[in-house]
């Protein structure tokens, strides 16, 4: 039962993302049916096909962006919590 209330919990926990410019860029949340998340395959900023998502390898998840997760030597990306402003 434990187990399922972490999974639970993990799938409905998000904290905001934004780009170095604070820019909001999504949600880092394990949820796919938010339309936020940076899971759902189909949202802006989860889907491998949108300039806004850091799973995009040409788009916000370029590894040569500055910005982007996915460069090991860029600036990367703030995460900011429910209560953080």
């Amino acid at each position: 039962m434990r187990i399922f209330l972490l999974v639970l919990s993990l799938l409905f926990t998000a904290a905001a993302l934004a780009d170095p410019a604070g820019e909001y860029i999504g949600q880092l949340s394990a949820n796919p049916y938010n339309s936020d998340s940076t899971s759902n395959a189909y949202g802006r900023y989860g889907s491998e096909y949108s300039s806004d998502s850091i799973n995009n390898p040409y788009g916000a998840g370029n590894p040569y962006r500055s910005d982007s997760p996915n460069n090991p030597y860029g600036q990367g990306l703030s995460i900011y919590g429910d209560d953080d402003g």
